[in-house]
């Protein structure tokens, strides 16, 4: 896995992450214009490992190239400053692919197997995980 840090962007005050492998993504307040706070990328990560972990499925299904729509809400508890649940609603449009219903419904059964097996964000958040944390003062 490619190590990960965040750094602030001296000329807008947003933050930037990045990865050794070169992958870059704008953050801050949520109130910031054109960047995701820290909650909605924890909502990214939820929707992003369900759109990759249900990949296979959709596409087996109806072809190269589909894939589906992950809309992922939370419940905030503004008094501990935390979520305590988390919806996602997976959509894949498959109107053009003609399924029955028999058809549909086996194809959600496999896209929810699939997501439950290998998303790793789900797994992680279904369970407590604890976090260690150092500060280290450079001086």
């Amino acid at each position: 896995m490619a190590r990960l840090w965040v750094e602030r962007n001296k000329e807008d005050g947003s933050w930037d992450a990045f990865s050794d492998d070169g992958a870059h993504i704008k953050f801050g307040r949520g109130s910031d214009p054109g960047v995701f706070s820290p909650g909605d990328l924890s909502k990214i990560a939820l929707a992003a490992c369900a759109a990759l972990s249900s990949q296979f499925a959709v596409e087996s299904a109806l072809g190269e190239g589909n894939g589906a729509r992950i809309v992922v809400d939370a419940n905030y508890d503004d008094e501990t400053d935390s979520y305590l649940s988390f919806n996602e609603q997976v959509v894949v449009d498959a109107m053009e692919a003609g399924l029955d219903e028999a058809a549909a419904q086996k194809l959600a059964e496999r896209v929810r197997r699939h997501i439950e097996k290998g998303c790793t964000v789900m797994h992680t958040y279904v369970k407590e995980t604890p976090v260690r944390m150092d500060v280290d003062i450079r001086h």
